[in-house]
């Protein structure tokens, strides 16, 4: 927090540095670095942060005019947040209309979210995810924390004036203390019961009921530690416990950090808790004249990094997510380029834009405007206004759909699959298309490869398989495979691939989203879908392009091992014919890394020896880089296409006409295990 604008509570520098810390951590997090798997943590500090210094603020007021002025409190936080934020949103918009105008149409609820600061229950009703991994990020997702401290802005002085005039607060402030405790107490157990593992957190990361704690502890603190009345003549025992306390505080919180993914099941039921307790210890001691810990966590250049914290964490993520490649890695020449760009932009908004308005420039230059007329102003102040205006001009005509959209490739998101609580839709089903690559006409491959293309019936090496019926069971990667949209021409779709290669009956189960033991909204899972098929007396071939979604649900913590899925799907369809397609990623980190895909697909290979109706067809090796989008996941026309065939094909060299493996000289078979190439 910088020094005061006009007088109020002493300026308290080591709480600076500590929030330089905390959006250090944030934009480590952010650029997917390693040490920093826990650097979203730095939210929860700046929660119980702004918790303590608000009410502080409140209490100091209240103390010396005996009101708190809402008027005069909203119109300063007003100035201080607001032009930042307006600025930020007026250049994404800008850029996104000039070099990615198809996501204008995604961006405008965004902004007008973040403008009402409810951009935390926007992403929330929109079922988006906060910790995607795959498909490009929302530039303005972050915004979803300073919802909620706004909307804490607005609600909390309210109730804190109904405490104030609670006659118990009147003799002790440990009364309204111990009730803003309990307050935050049913926040943190709404947090605990709300989470779920294996689904994905964003629900209970990003509501106001369920992080109200953080900023409820920091304003808890306040009441027992106000800053004007603490001092600097302490013992050296005192001075070392408040040290002691600081430095343990922040020892807790690096080491979160470090430990603490986004995904581990510990940090809902009281992880977070304790990071914010952490957080009201550093608090408590750099908060003290006394102490030597805040002198040293108010270290100038960490001071400066917090006085523009606000304006870094409003820009690195926009910076972060429109110069980073679609599905591209990070570099580190890439990360410290937008780091540097972050502080740069940062550091230039507080100069001209932040401090200036806040110490009134706005009010100064109207009345100097209305004073001497518009010829006495500088040329300088002009070309900035100018500058401005002409932004938010174009900024309002492109979100206004006032701008024509460039054309988006030959891709269509399938219907019902838009994101959900579930892991395994939150970060994948129904991804659009923006930044495909390897895209041509639609169903048409590129780089001449014959896969998409279809051979005519009867030709001499025309595969063929014994099976007559075909269930294919699948998620979000076999839609495309039966969308008109994505292959307008039907010869390339799945059920007359199939039909080439001689099945008679082919039924499909695809549904964005669907894993073999999570549900989606209600729908039901493979196991769910087999099962019924069974007991209606199905009885022929399977194909389960599954594993996607299953990955992801695992790594974020589902009890339920890869292996077992794999046993409940081979016991539900009872020793008929079943083929498994193999999993690929292009991702490099995250739930749906490929690594994770890789574990999949071993364990596929193994459960196949225990199976010897189990074949598993090698998609992951047949994959080519240019069939996916840019999610890294989903496909292209042209990947559709060739999928189709390819798997097709791979039904009838698993389970060819003669369905019985046939002796070769030397008493070799012809078919040897059970990977189909």
């Amino acid at each position: 927090m910088p020094e005061p604008a006009r007088g109020g509570p002493r300026y308290l520098p080591g709480l600076d540095g500590l929030r330089a810390l905390a959006v250090l951590a944030v934009v480590a997090y952010h650029l997917q670095l390693g040490w920093a798997q826990g650097g979203m943590l730095g939210v929860a500090v700046f929660f119980t942060l702004s918790g303590y210094l608000i009410t502080d603020l409140l209490l100091e007021q209240w103390a010396t005019t005996g009101h708190l002025k809402l008027g005069e409190f909203w119109r300063r936080r007003a100035r201080r947040l607001l032009p930042a934020l307006f600025l930020m949103l007026a250049v994404v918009t800008v850029w996104v209309s000039l070099f990615d105008p198809g996501e204008l149409a995604e961006l405008r609820g965004s902004v007008v979210a973040a403008s009402c600061y409810v951009s935390n229950w926007w992403l929330i009703a929109q079922h988006s995810s906060y910790f995607a991994r795959f498909g490009p990020p929302m530039p303005l997702g972050h915004l979803w924390s300073l919802a909620v401290e706004e909307q804490f802005y607005l609600i909390w002085p309210w109730l804190l004036l109904l405490g104030l005039r609670w006659p118990a607060a009147r003799r002790s402030p440990w009364p309204l203390a111990l009730a803003t405790l309990a307050l935050a107490t049913v926040s943190a157990v709404a947090m605990a019961m709300l989470y779920h593992p294996g689904y994905d957190p964003t629900r209970v990361y990003d509501g106001t009921d369920t992080r109200a704690f953080g900023v409820l502890i920091g304003a808890a603190l306040a009441f027992v530690w106000p800053s004007s009345r603490l001092r600097a003549d302490v013992g050296a025992a005192r001075r070392r416990l408040l040290d002691g306390v600081g430095v343990a505080g922040l020892a807790v919180i690096a080491w979160l950090v470090w430990r603490m993914g986004e995904y581990s099941q510990a940090l809902y039921p009281g992880g977070m808790v304790l990071v914010s307790l952490a957080s009201a210890a550093v608090i408590f001691s750099a908060a003290s004249p006394a102490s030597r810990f805040g002198r040293v966590l108010g270290w100038r250049p960490l001071r400066w990094l917090g006085v523009r914290s606000y304006g870094i964490y409003l820009w690195h993520f926009p910076i972060i997510v429109l110069t980073t490649p679609a599905n591209g890695r990070e570099t580190v020449v890439r990360g410290t380029a937008q780091v540097a760009a972050s502080i740069g932009v940062a550091a230039l908004s507080w100069r001209y834009v932040e401090d200036p308005i806040r110490h009134g420039a706005l009010g100064r230059w109207w009345a100097q405007l209305r004073a001497t007329g518009w010829r006495a102003m500088p040329r300088l102040a002009w070309i900035g206004a100018g500058a401005a205006a002409g932004t938010l001009a174009l900024a309002s005509v492109a979100l206004a759909g006032a701008m024509p959209l460039a054309a988006r490739p030959a891709i269509f998101a399938p219907p019902g699959t838009g994101l959900s609580r579930l892991v395994g839709s939150a970060t994948g089903a129904g991804a659009t298309g923006a930044g495909a690559t390897g895209t041509g006409a639609a169903g048409a491959p590129t780089g001449g490869d014959p896969a998409g293309a279809a051979p005519a019936s009867g030709s001499p090496s025309q595969p063929r398989t014994s099976c007559r019926s075909v269930v294919h069971i699948g998620d979000s990667t076999s839609e495309g495979m039966i969308s008109a949209d994505y292959l307008p021409d039907p010869r390339q779709r799945l059920a007359a691939q199939y039909t080439r290669v001689g099945v008679a009956v082919v039924r499909t189960e695809i549904s964005g989203a669907r894993s073999i033991v999570e549900t989606y909204e209600g729908h039901p899972n493979a196991w769910m879908i087999a099962r019924q098929l069974v007991r209606h007396g199905y009885h022929g071939c399977w194909v389960l392009a599954l594993g996607t979604n299953d990955v992801a649900n695992v790594a974020v913590g589902s009890p339920v091992s890869l292996a077992a899925r794999i046993r409940l799907m081979m016991s539900v369809t009872r020793g008929q014919p079943v083929m498994w397609v193999n999993v690929r990623s292009l991702l490099a980190s995250g739930a749906y890394a490929e690594s994770n895909m890789i574990r999949w697909n071993q364990a596929l290979q193994q459960a196949c020896a225990r199976y010897p109706s189990m074949r598993v067809y090698d998609w992951a090796a047949a994959a080519r880089r240019g069939w996916f989008i840019g999610d890294g996941i989903h496909y292209t026309s042209a990947g559709y296409a060739a999928r189709a065939r390819l798997i097709a094909n791979a039904l009838a060299s698993a389970f060819p006409v003669w369905h019985r493996p046939t002796a070769l000289p030397g008493g070799e078979r012809e078919y040897t295990g059970c990977l189909i190439h």
